[in-house]
């Protein structure tokens, strides 16, 4: 879809935490049919994690590799349960959008882009900048 200002943007993913990959893997995979990625370290963010295809949108689900993964903190909070995490939106130029939405008074969780999965590149915007959501700017190469 065509932003403001020409920037294009486009839904990549949902996020899901989890406790157990293996175990969320199966259902989504066995019991709703749809295809699993193998799971892939991200060690940068502490993330075990796998994609499940659903057309040209994935569903990622996400597991803490540390107790000090921000997953692992998300799901503290929550009691131990899982849930939506992350909305994933896919730019051409991370860099340049992260600019432009600073710009317009938008907070990053870091500074600078870092390694995301599948050899992408990602920042987070803060969810005090878009009403309680997190929401990930993910360019792939």
């Amino acid at each position: 879809m065509d932003t403001e200002g020409g920037w294009n943007l486009r839904l990549d993913h949902i996020a899901f935490a989890v406790k157990d990959l293996e175990e969320s893997s199966r259902f989504y995979r066995d019991v709703l049919g749809l295809k699993c990625s193998r799971p892939e370290a991200v060690p940068e963010q502490k993330v075990r994690l796998a994609f499940l295809e659903l057309g040209e949108v994935k569903i990622e689900l996400v597991e803490p590799s540390a107790p000090d993964s921000p997953i692992a903190r998300f799901l503290e909070t929550r009691g131990g349960k899982g849930g939506i995490h992350h909305v994933c939106l896919a730019v051409e130029d991370l860099d340049a959008e992260m600019e432009r939405l600073r710009a317009k008074g938008a907070a990053f969780i870091t500074e600078r882009p870092r390694p995301g999965s599948r050899g992408s590149r990602v920042a987070f915007i803060h969810p005090k900048s878009s009403g309680g959501v997190l929401i990930e700017l993910c360019e792939r190469r």
